[in-house]
């Protein structure tokens, strides 16, 4: 069978930063450069993000088009004879598994509040009655069963059209409409009446919270929201790196998703932040600043009703852009593993998807006596734990060690694929960085990530 491509360079640019692009960039992004000293955060994650992102992006990119498989057989088709890098696979394909469990979940609430929005359902609510409403739905599994099963068909119905028609086609014009209603809704945010304070808050450095925060646990954040915000180690950027021709090197394409996706998250600061202090609202982070923050401050806005539609219009495309873009990854292991066809592939996974997504819908409800973390933890919290603080840094971590080690694809290969084709190159000079200082600081976040949430 012959192997899809692309349609065009704009296709893979724009659907591999729907792939980074996602709620993390929208409201941790916002959250945790307000809590961490405003542009200070900004200017060590944008560092933390060529300095550590960027290389991990190149290598998963130059993996999958070396190989022209998924990640079910890269390793298998570039690893040294007698290895077994191949054994990854598995715990990769986990990773794309276990991000759907939470993340269809989450899109169904964001549907859900888009038609909630659009209808006026939250206009004359106080600021207790929109919380209520949020708490209320957490207690019906079978609304939020219905409209995750929604999102579900919605996306994996998008996959089975196809690479170029379904995919690409689609996502093209979904990441297109998210920049540009971002741009809109940040100019309307940064022009309400008191919205200067907020800007200040998030554009002038601030040394001293920098300070109250901690240094090191500043620069630990920074590392670790520019590491996880690109989606890696999971083989999920690695499947649009194999749907690539060998015309562009991959350093250039890294540099514009980096770019891309950065650029999200920096204007979802201009939309919240300024909103906030407009409106006289603390910033919270996690659910609360989607669901109940914002709604609260849509409530008090001229066109309230509208805004409010656009912004969560917004956040649907980024968790689905996300949603595809692993839907995608997880049809092509199952092709490049089984031989099946691309709509067995979509049948099987949707059911499989559906079920996963369960315990995340019931954690909350029917099953929330159980709290992995302590009181006011959820299923939801497991899930996400596993994937971001374990899943994504080891994996991110095989990835290094496998295009620099003479064990593994090793450095040459690595370089001659990522440097084919015309565009900016990866520089042979930084082999000491990647090989030694790289793995150390994912070693690091890896530590980090268990300190900070059980210390």
């Amino acid at each position: 069978m012959k192997r899809e491509k692309f349609g065009s360079r704009l296709g893979f640019i724009l659907i591999s930063a729907g792939c980074a692009i996602g709620l993390g960039n929208v409201w941790r992004f916002p959250y945790i450069t307000g809590q961490y000293g405003g542009a200070a955060f900004v200017l060590i994650y944008l560092c933390c993000l060529v300095l550590l992102g960027l290389p991990i992006m190149v290598m998963e990119f130059s993996v999958g088009r070396a190989a022209g498989s998924s990640i079910a057989l890269a390793f298998d088709r570039l690893e040294p004879k007698g290895t077994k890098w191949h054994w990854y696979k598995f715990f990769g394909i986990a990773g794309n598994y276990l991000l759907m469990m939470f993340y269809t979940t989450i899109g169904g609430w964001l549907l859900l509040y888009l038609f909630k929005m659009g209808a006026g359902s939250f206009q004359g609510m106080n600021a207790e009655q929109i919380s209520g409403e949020f708490s209320e739905l957490m207690g019906q599994p079978v609304l939020m069963t219905v409209f995750m099963v929604i999102v579900v068909l919605l996306c994996f119905g998008i996959c089975r059209l196809g690479l170029q028609k379904g995919v690409e086609g689609i996502t093209k014009v979904m990441m297109v409409m998210l920049l540009a209603l971002l741009i809109i809704l940040a100019i309307r945010s940064i022009t309400l009446p008191g919205a200067g304070e907020g800007l200040e808050f998030y554009l002038v450095p601030s040394f001293e919270r920098m300070k109250e925060a901690g240094v090191l646990e500043v620069v630990s954040a920074a590392m670790g929201q520019s590491f996880f915000t690109l989606s890696l180690g999971i083989g999920a950027m690695a499947i649009f790196g194999s749907y690539i021709d060998k015309g562009r090197a991959l350093t250039g394409e890294s540099v514009c998703i980096t770019i891309l996706d950065t650029s999200v998250a920096f204007i979802s600061g201009l939309i919240i932040f300024p909103a906030c202090f407009a409106f006289g609202v603390n910033p919270d982070s996690g659910p609360n600043l989607i669901f109940i923050t914002l709604p609260n401050i849509f409530n008090s806005m001229a066109g309230g009703r509208f805004w409010g539609a656009v912004f969560f219009l917004c956040m649907f495309f980024a968790a689905a852009s996300t949603i595809i873009a692993v839907f995608e990854n997880i049809i092509a292991f199952a092709m490049d593993l089984t031989g099946c066809s691309r709509g067995k592939a979509v049948a099987v996974n949707l059911v499989v998807i559906i079920l996963l997504s369960m315990p995340c819908v019931l954690g909350y409800n029917v099953l929330s006596g159980f709290a992995p973390f302590g009181e006011g933890s959820a299923i939801l919290d497991l899930e996400d734990f596993i994937v971001s603080n374990n899943l994504l840094p080891l994996g991110s971590l095989v990835y290094v060690v496998f295009c620099t080690s003479r064990y593994g694809w090793g450095w040459k290969n690595f370089l001659g694929e990522a440097n084919t084709g015309a565009g900016l190159k990866f520089p042979k000079w930084v082999r000491g960085y990647v090989t030694i200082v790289v793995p150390l600081i994912v070693l690091f976040l890896f530590i980090q990530g268990y300190w900070s949430k059980f210390a």
